[in-house]
């Protein structure tokens, strides 16, 4: 309803963080993610250094912010690769402690089994199996060792959860009953995970 663009309110945004106005970066960051969708294939979008730059910015403003944006990149943002990366980052420290110096992080760091990174984390999960299924639709043999990289990077996100490497090997066990007419590609995946 502002008429303007998610390039420009992150602009903004980050004039405001600039400036010293956290809190109102935080919100223009918000808004901005209001109007922004970045696809499953979009992992080279320019908005994803801006996407990255808002959680880390609310991360740093404390676990309410952090808690505030993360239904608004979960709605927004498709792209399992960018929404593990985010993911990562947030589990890496304590929120409110990331952008203070001279303070030790606590130790504390957040669990994926708990909101709000629990909902982050159930749409990456989802979001690889979704892109997984997309990529093997057209896939050609020359993509196969990308592809196999690319569940290697989903089975780090599956571990986060705490049956997550249950929730893998299913995943696996589903691709090699779907597409086993792939049968090149079955072998790379069972090679690599079992």
């Amino acid at each position: 309803s502002t008429g303007m663009t998610y390039t420009q309110l992150f602009t903004i945004a980050r004039y405001m963080e600039h400036r010293g106005y956290p809190l109102r970066a935080f919100k223009l960051a918000s808004l901005a993610m209001t109007h922004l969708n970045l696809a499953y294939n979009q992992d080279t979008h320019p908005a994803i250094n801006d996407v990255l730059w808002a959680c880390a910015l609310s991360h740093s403003l404390g676990k309410n912010e952090l808690a505030a944006i993360i239904p608004l990149v979960v709605k927004s943002v498709h792209c399992a690769t960018v929404l593990s990366d985010i993911l990562r980052r947030c589990t890496m420290t304590a929120p409110g402690l990331a952008g203070i110096p001279g303070r030790r992080n606590s130790g504390k760091l957040m669990s994926t089994d708990k909101a709000p990174l629990r909902q982050l984390l159930d749409a990456t999960i989802s979001a690889y199996i979704n892109t997984t299924h997309s990529r093997l639709t057209h896939i050609s043999p020359r993509h196969y060792g990308e592809f196999i990289e690319f569940l290697s990077k989903a089975r780090e996100t599956f571990l986060l959860a705490q049956d997550g490497h249950i929730q893998f090997a299913q995943f696996i066990d589903n691709l090699k009953q779907i597409y086993k007419g792939k049968k090149k590609l079955m072998l790379l995946v069972r090679e690599r995970f079992g």
